[in-house]
């Protein structure tokens, strides 16, 4: 990995920023996220820049990958050209933004790629001061048009700075970068005077802190100085404690209580759409909530907003288009979205953390109260993810749902890392989300861990699962030989029936099911599911099984056609 300065903004040069960013945000994660208190106080703010950027490096490693490990002429097979790593870089970060503070700087990564993308030159494949003054100005300018209600004394202070130091600047790529670094850090440790709630805790804007660790890694790339200290920005940092428990000066109004405090979730995932149709979106996520940052282009978007109706965020991104990769994170009782308010809460009692095959579903178990990974088809989640939930879900106590059996053993490593960084977590087997569904019904956090255990186990016990699948292939199963294109009706991970028609098998799947007894009958839609079926199978089961209620979910794009639990 290059490590020698750089003289002009190349691919090497990206490689190079984004490897030193991130070492820079390794080290300064824990105390970016002890100071994070604006616009919710959870502490995750400098984990998430560095997931953020993590993803960015990953994405220009990757095309470095793609054209060898020669160091030939740039756009040869030894090195990508400086256009194709400034947007690996960009789409990364888009990608894999965590946050509003991720969101905001996968903006930024994105505007300085347009213009290095554009600015450069094909012989040399590199920019120059100028160029990389005006890449400072474009993210700015870029990010503070993401965000919906752009507030002062944030990193869009902090960028703006950055931006006006470099364009004052006359020289090469390292005398911009030095004075964007500068301006950042003045703006950085002017940020407590222009937000309260910055003041009143003594700190510094976590993402503003975030910046300028970033840019004094773009200082390093080009200057070869590694500067320390960027972190407090002249402003006391107190312990994490003192920042949670600082309250309102006396007699300063209290502008959390003023603002009701805000949402209970938070609501991120990529969405493609669209330009049209993603500023509709900006319209109607707005009005549901705040914090609202839409970054990206060219089809593909981050969306990232606060609001009280999750269910409702992700409904209106599938109007919009395409969601996937669904996080949907509660932010618990006693836990104060401040906007500009008092610092919130310590962690909260206890949690729930579930993996979800569907948007439909991400949204019912969010307005449940859980925090939820999307199991995307084909692309189970790594047990890296699942910690990561756990940590978002900011619990003392976390009951862990996979409901897929495949997951157990992710689930299980999952639960033991968490366990070592001090979090109890009680693992709960579940196969199915049918099964998940039942044992959040019986979810009470006020009880004891252990009797909240104890009944949310035995509910997903007592709910027996199926699901409705499309044979890929011939294949010998249970019931027989299925051929290309059978619908298959899986009772407890068994095929037990094979048919030719949806809604025939999933009846003779409920008929089945119900030959052992029944109270409830869930049904969980996927989008390919035939849109009669729902209201054929309801009609089904009150004729024939009186004494058994159904209700009905849509589950979106989770993979199976339906999903069927009996309790």
């Amino acid at each position: 990995m290059p490590q020698v300065p750089q003289t002009f903004f190349d691919a090497l040069a990206v490689r190079t920023w984004c490897a030193l960013a991130l070492a820079a945000l390794g080290r300064a994660r824990e105390e970016i996220d002890a100071i994070n208190v604006y616009p919710v106080a959870d502490g995750d703010t400098g984990t998430n820049l560095y997931l953020t950027l993590e993803s960015a490096c990953a994405a220009v490693e990757a095309a470095f990958d793609g054209h060898g490990t020669g160091t030939g002429p740039a756009g040869t097979a030894g090195i990508p050209t400086l256009a194709d790593a400034a947007r690996a870089m960009a789409h990364g970060a888009l990608i894999g933004a965590r946050g509003n503070s991720g969101t905001i700087l996968a903006q930024l990564l994105r505007g300085m790629a347009q213009v290095l993308a554009a600015e450069a030159d094909e012989e040399s494949a590199g920019v120059d001061g100028p160029g990389l003054c005006l890449a400072l100005r474009h993210a700015a300018d870029a990010a503070r048009q993401a965000v919906a209600h752009p507030v002062e004394g944030t990193v869009l202070t902090v960028a703006s700075a950055a931006a006006d130091a470099a364009t004052a600047a006359d020289g090469d790529c390292g005398t911009v970068a030095r004075a964007a670094y500068e301006g950042a850090s003045a703006a950085l440790a002017a940020t407590p005077g222009q937000l309260a709630v910055l003041g009143r805790a003594g700190v510094v804007d976590a993402g503003g802190r975030g910046l300028v660790t970033v840019l004094g890694a773009l200082v390093e790339t080009f200057r070869g100085e590694v500067l320390g200290g960027a972190g407090a920005g002249r402003v006391r940092v107190p312990a994490r404690s003192a920042v949670i428990a600082a309250p309102p000066a006396p007699g300063e109004p209290d502008e959390c209580a003023d603002a009701g405090c805000g949402p209970a979730f938070e609501v991120i995932y990529l969405l493609e759409a669209g330009d049209a149709a993603v500023a509709r979106l900006r319209e109607r996520l707005d009005g549901l909530g705040d914090s609202l940052v839409v970054v990206g282009g060219d089809g593909l978007w981050n969306v990232h907003v606060h609001v009280d109706d999750a269910g409702a965020a992700v409904e209106a991104g599938v109007e919009a288009g395409r969601p996937y990769r669904i996080r949907i994170t509660h932010f618990g009782v006693g836990d104060v979205h401040t906007g500009g308010g008092r610092p919130p809460r310590e962690r909260v009692q206890r949690a729930v953390v579930a993996v979800v095959p569907g948007e439909g579903l991400a949204g019912l178990y969010g307005e449940a109260g859980a925090t939820t990974v999307l199991a995307r088809p084909g692309e189970p989640p790594a047990s890296g993810e699942l910690v990561e939930a756990v940590r978002r879900a900011h619990a003392r106590e976390v009951v862990l749902l996979p409901n897929d059996a495949d997951l157990r053993h992710t689930a299980a490593a999952a639960a033991e890392q968490a366990r070592s960084e001090g979090i109890r977590v009680a693992l709960i087997p579940t196969r199915s989300a049918v099964q998940g569904i039942a044992a959040l019904a019986v979810h009470e956090p006020e009880r004891r861990f252990d009797e909240d255990v104890v009944a949310m186990t035995s509910a997903a016990g007592a709910t027996r699962y199926a699901e409705l699948a499309v044979a890929e292939r011939q294949s010998w199963t249970m019931a027989g030989i299925c051929q290309t294109g059978d619908v298959l009706g899986l009772i407890d991970g068994d095929v037990a029936v094979i048919g030719s028609d949806v809604t025939a098998t999933a009846e003779a799947v409920i008929d089945r099911m119900l030959q052992a007894g029944g109270e409830m009958v869930t049904l969980v839609l996927g989008d390919e599911a035939p849109e009669s079926i729902a209201a054929h199978l309801e009609g089904r089961v009150r004729e024939g099984y009186l004494a058994v209620d159904t209700v009905v979910y849509r589950g979106g794009r989770q993979g199976a056609l339906l999903l069927i639990g009996v309790e």
